[in-house]
């Protein structure tokens, strides 16, 4: 029996040798005829930026086709906010890239908020939410802006499933969605359905090609801009699968506020929140994914140009003046990240109508 465990042990030890080896064969005959730089240069770009998933998974999630419909339902539906005007797709507009192109959206009493609505693709991949970063993730997230009364306002969690334990097709969808349980209608089990919608919302682009191997899915505009992009240390904090959304950085590093912020009231980050002061000016960096479709840029939303927030971060974040041809190579590879939205991520389910 021990022989047999050592066979079994060696010929699997094998096997994984032979795929390895596959692998980087595979990968030989992609770099065939590819310049040394360009062969560098993706390198780097392996080292800091992630492929994007299919799917952002979480454990405590598990996202099932049953949860992602009725998660879709109530993403669209008006009836989450006190006067029935509001949903999760008035600020985060799937068919227009998650956003709604105002500097900051009103709430269900019709008053602009204090901060941009941020795009909600691929947003669950961030490690934060918010431009304060104060919830863990899209799940906890779903339920904030339904309870907050500058937003959906609602009054209380029991006002809010009272109206979906109403609706038969709600019923029906909570049913599926949580087989098994007494009472599937909860605000947690809504936070969750959200949340697991929101997972599937992934938006690969033509970058993620070329991080795969494709050394053709840039060109060499884009790719010229990419190593701008690493040299000139945007990747101090845009790293990752989403470029960026995974930590609290001031804004500015250099400077005052003022000199770059001139709208409304001074923003103190998530001082705000927490009151303490080494939490002044600390806002949760923001994902770069489809930034060429998200604008206005900013927690403020007072920048609407790509060209300028390049220009202000690169001064503010890195105390550079950076010349035109850097802004333009920068934007050019970030035009890289623009994935495409299926058309029917904006439509409406039929069944809200009911």
């Amino acid at each position: 029996m021990k022989k047999y465990f050592i066979v079994i042990a060696v010929f699997t030890i094998i096997l994984a040798g032979c795929s390895e080896n596959q692998k980087k064969e595979k990968t030989s005959e992609k770099e065939k005829g590819v310049p040394p730089a360009e062969k560098q240069l993706w390198a780097q770009a392996q080292t800091f930026f992630k492929v994007l998933p299919e799917t952002a998974v979480n454990p405590d999630n598990p996202v099932t086709p049953a949860k992602v419909k009725l998660g879709k339902m109530l993403f669209f539906d008006n009836r989450l906010s006190l006067h029935q005007t509001q949903s999760c797709n008035t600020c985060h507009n799937l068919a227009t890239y998650g956003v709604d192109h105002l500097p900051t959206s009103p709430g269900d009493n019709g008053k602009p908020g204090d901060r941009n609505s941020p795009t909600v693709l691929n947003a669950a991949l961030k490690t934060a939410q918010f431009w304060d970063g104060r919830n863990k993730d899209v799940e906890e997230q779903a339920g904030g802006p339904v309870m907050n009364p500058a937003e959906m306002a609602m009054p209380d969690e029991s006002v809010v499933m009272d109206r979906l334990k109403k609706n038969k097709v709600y019923q029906e969808l909570f049913k599926a969605a949580y087989p098994g349980e007494k009472d599937p209608i909860t605000f947690t089990n809504m936070r969750k359905a959200i949340g697991a919608f929101e997972r599937t919302l992934m938006t690969p682009s033509r970058f993620d090609k070329y991080l795969s191997g494709d050394f053709n899915a840039l060109d060499a505009k884009e790719k010229k801009g990419l190593q701008t992009f690493i040299n000139q240390g945007c990747i101090a904090c845009h790293t990752g699968v989403v470029f960026g959304g995974t930590m609290l950085d001031k804004f500015p590093r250099f400077g005052e506020y003022r000199d770059y912020i001139q709208s409304g009231e001074v923003d103190y980050g998530k001082y705000e929140e927490t009151k303490a002061e080494a939490d002044k000016f600390m806002f949760f960096v923001p994902q770069l994914r489809n930034v060429a479709k998200t604008a206005p840029y900013f927690h403020d939303g007072s920048i609407t140009d790509l060209d300028d927030a390049v220009k202000i971060m690169g001064k503010a974040q890195l105390n550079k003046d950076l010349t035109d041809e850097q802004v333009n190579d920068i934007v050019t590879f970030l035009n890289t990240l623009t994935g495409d939205v299926p058309a029917e991520w904006g439509q409406a389910p039929a069944e809200l109508k009911q």
